[in-house]
């Protein structure tokens, strides 16, 4: 499908107010975009209350805020979330509608962690992190009104890299109760370049200098990018894994690591959902403002996590971009439909 109008709008919109010529940013550029970015998004989740606090980290105390939909159980499952950035950039604070957003949808307590970027800590300080951060979740799952026998890590962009390698390190090592993994547009793959890369290096949001300035940023220069703490679709152990539900977008240039990785949980006996959006571009769940596909695809993960306790029959779908003159109540119940396109393949 070609590149859904609203979203080819916001990037002629993002064009135009960019430098002519693309230098490689400044972290604090970098940042900076970022939070300017996120402030297109959306929250309708009026029920949710947040709460503030700190957990222990490998490098010290580790920010995090905690959203709890009045809906909730006593004991609710839980969600650990890591934002995206880039591993450079975002914060609890830039992704703090969306957690709230995915709170409300899937009826989860959800724990949003501000892990330490990079450049300030390199590889593998903001993976320790995440670990560190998990299990402390699952330690503390009680006093934080959570079931730690049901326990979602999810996240968007690079911190779906984290939640992905959390759940593979979980399973190396045994030590954690996880049910599910919930990839929103993750990075997936360091060490090679896929034709999605190539294809939208330019001009779709997040570009090639960007993806390398970050990539630059965070490794230390003696690492191999194919380890998979840094790369995690370069795992080979992936039978038993939790449940996966990706999410991705045909016009990202991460999109076919992110069906790859699919595919390859698939072949290992992982229940996967995977749904590649059409016309959809990197990030475009954030932009809510602007995109309706963003709302429509939150309340989708909502309805996926919720089913997370049930058998899910695993499949790939492609989602159709929602066609904002429809009535609310038509677009809210509209379904993807059980193909295998080309983009997704």
């Amino acid at each position: 499908m070609p590149l859904d109008p609203l979203a080819k709008r916001l990037l002629t919109m993002m064009a135009a107010a960019g430098p002519q010529v693309r230098n490689r940013p400044s972290v604090e550029a970098r940042r900076q975009s970022l939070a300017k970015l996120m402030q297109f998004a959306r929250t309708d989740a009026p029920d949710v209350t947040v709460s503030d606090g700190t957990l222990p980290g490998p490098g010290g105390g580790l920010p995090y805020r905690l959203y709890s939909p009045a809906t909730a159980a006593e004991r609710a499952p839980g969600f650990v979330f890591f934002h995206g950035g880039g591993l450079v950039a975002g914060s609890v604070a830039t992704h703090d509608r969306i957690a709230a957003a995915l709170a409300h949808a899937t009826g989860c307590r959800l724990v949003s962690v501000d892990y330490r970027l990079a450049p300030e800590h390199k590889f593998p300080a903001a993976v320790e992190d995440a670990i560190a951060a998990t299990e402390w979740v699952a330690r503390e799952a009680s006093s934080l009104g959570i079931d730690a026998g049901r326990l979602v890590v999810g996240g968007d962009s690079a911190g779906a890299t984290l939640a992905a390698i959390v759940c593979q390190e979980a399973l190396q090592n045994a030590g954690l109760s996880i049910v599910a993994q919930c990839l929103i547009c993750p990075v997936l793959d360091f060490e090679e370049t896929s034709p999605s890369r190539e294809a939208f290096a330019e001009g779709h949001l997040i570009d090639r200098i960007t993806i390398e300035a970050d990539l630059a940023d965070y490794l230390p220069g003696d690492i191999d990018a194919a380890d998979p703490r840094i790369s995690p679709l370069r795992a080979t152990r992936l039978a038993g894994l939790p449940t996966a539900i990706i999410h991705t977008a045909e016009f990202d240039p991460m999109r076919d690591e992110g069906n790859a990785y699919a595919r390859k949980l698939l072949a290992a006996g992982v229940t996967v959902e995977h749904v590649c959006h059409d016309g959809m571009v990197h990030n475009f769940h954030a932009m809510g403002a602007i995109l309706p596909q963003a709302q429509l695809v939150l309340s989708q993960i909502g309805e996926q996590v919720r089913a997370g306790g049930r058998e899910v029959k695993a499949r790939i779908t492609r989602a159709r971009p929602a066609r904002p003159w429809l009535p609310q109540h038509i677009r809210a119940n509209a379904h993807p439909h059980s193909v295998r396109p080309a983009a997704c393949r």
